[in-house]
């Protein structure tokens, strides 16, 4: 083991398999409520309730594998770093509009799932074309823009965690003192062994802290166990309801899936530099453009599978800087875990149950660490008049559309499922501004003007 700029183990370090178990083990954590609500979401609002668990165990299995694709980096495929795939809320909005659509056209629950799924599949060519052309793309790219999103998305993401903190959406006793306090004491059990120089207790630190929040919820009655379910072991099927296309519901699905790349372009920066390596070099591009790729494949056999949209979680990034653990072989584990979860459907359930505020007490840390990861980036160089101004819109309406979601309840359906997050909306704000406003030029120190004037004296004086 060593330490490489603060870590435990660097982005190539082999780890044994326990460490990398009890590491993997905290990225699940701390996303496998993310994999499982999208498909909660739409499924209830769809009317799947009878197939819903066959959703949730496809989506940690679409997950499981597109996290272990993302983890090597073979024929140029994968960023070869710890990128946990879920699927994006991004899509929710649209998924639904699209469902209630085909509801509306006498479709049975069957035909809405067949329709979604196989817009699903067409679409997740958008990442995959979207790869190919990261080169000319880094123009937009830039440490600005990519910053300025993965700071937005942990911003986003600190909302969450504290409302999972105070007890979760709908909860009697929301905000109540309990709540708060199961929450603080499982932070402060995080907190005190992430800054542990004992290796072990950094490296275990998530699950320790949500392993005593577990019991103390269960002790003060707080934690309800619902049972697993009768279902022990589920087969997946491709395609099971089969495939159906239509224009109308694919065009903003690709769109979304557009603007997934740019949070996944952040998603990955954020990554990259907190494994300690450069944001700025060749290799950074090819992990960029394999990640990209990734992506794109992940959707592909999330679609097949019957699960929504896959992306790069976020989450990861916080676990990575708690943990000191960026060895991408963890991302392996990461993805065996998540395709047991989804063969095994009582692990998942049992993962389900885990007490809101506690799940919002050990993620408040790490989405902090994404909105920093995202101010770093952004920091990269010193900035000039011009980026200040694209850094202060993007964050500007970004954080208006998070804080005052009413703003777009008078545009277009299409306009508020696209723009309805703050790293959508205020990322396309970065994009297009930093196309538009242009570039300031440099001013010439006096120091360097001095020489050329001397020697064009002395040369007048030679004549």
């Amino acid at each position: 083991m060593s330490d490489n700029n603060g870590l435990l183990y660097g982005l190539d370090q082999r780890l044994p398999p326990l460490p990398a178990f009890l590491s993997a083990l905290q990225h699940v954590l701390a996303g496998v409520v993310g994999v499982i609500t999208p498909p909660l979401i739409i499924g209830s609002a769809l009317g799947l309730g009878e197939w819903l668990p066959y959703l949730i165990s496809m989506s940690l299995l679409a997950s499981g594998i597109g996290t272990f694709l993302q983890s090597n980096r073979v024929r140029g495929i994968g960023a070869g770093m710890i990128c946990m795939q879920g699927p994006s809320f991004a899509f929710v909005g649209v998924s639904i509009a699209g469902g209630l659509w085909i509801k509306e056209q006498g479709g049975t629950p069957q035909d809405i799932m067949a329709m979604l799924f196989g817009v699903n599949a067409v679409a997740a060519l958008v990442p995959m074309v979207v790869s190919r052309f990261i080169e000319p793309l880094k123009r937009i790219f830039t440490p600005v823009v990519t910053g300025s999103v993965i700071a937005l998305i942990g911003i986003s993401l600190i909302k969450v965690s504290m409302v999972n903190w105070c007890g979760g959406t709908n909860a009697q006793d929301f905000a109540g003192l309990g709540n708060i306090a199961l929450g603080a004491g499982t932070l402060a059990v995080i907190v005190l062994l992430s800054c542990a120089k004992n290796s072990w207790l950094r490296l275990s630190s998530v699950v320790i802290g949500m392993g005593a929040g577990c019991l103390v919820a269960l002790l003060s009655g707080k934690f309800h166990f619902e049972g697993v379910g009768d279902s022990w072991f589920r087969l997946p099927e491709l395609f099971p309801f089969g495939v159906q296309f239509n224009g109308a519901i694919f065009l903003p699905i690709a769109l979304i899936s557009l603007v997934c790349v740019l949070e996944a372009v952040g998603d990955l920066t954020a990554n990259c530099m907190i494994s300690g390596h450069s944001i700025s070099n060749a290799e950074f591009r090819s992990r960029l453009k394999g990640g990209i790729m990734a992506d794109g494949i992940s959707c592909l056999i999330s679609a097949m599978l019957c699960a929504f949209p896959n992306t790069t979680f976020a989450q990861n990034n916080g676990v990575i800087q708690m943990t000191g653990v960026a060895s991408r072989y963890v991302g392996r584990y990461i993805g065996v875990i998540l395709v047991l979860l989804g063969l095994f459907p009582p692990f998942g359930e049992l993962l389900r149950q885990i007490p809101p505020p506690v799940l919002g007490g050990a993620t408040m840390v790490m989405f902090g660490c994404v909105a920093v990861a995202g101010i770093r980036i952004i920091m990269q160089a010193p900035l000039d008049r011009r980026d200040v101004l694209i850094v202060a819109l993007t964050f500007g309406v970004g954080l208006v559309i998070h804080s005052v979601p009413e703003f777009l309840d008078n545009f277009p359906t299409f306009i508020s499922n696209l723009l309805g997050s703050a790293a959508a909306s205020g990322g396309l704000v970065a994009i297009v501004l930093s196309l538009v406003i242009p570039q300031q030029k440099k001013a010439v120190a006096p120091e360097e003007v001095v020489p050329e004037e001397r020697s064009s004296d002395d040369r007048a004086r030679s004549l």
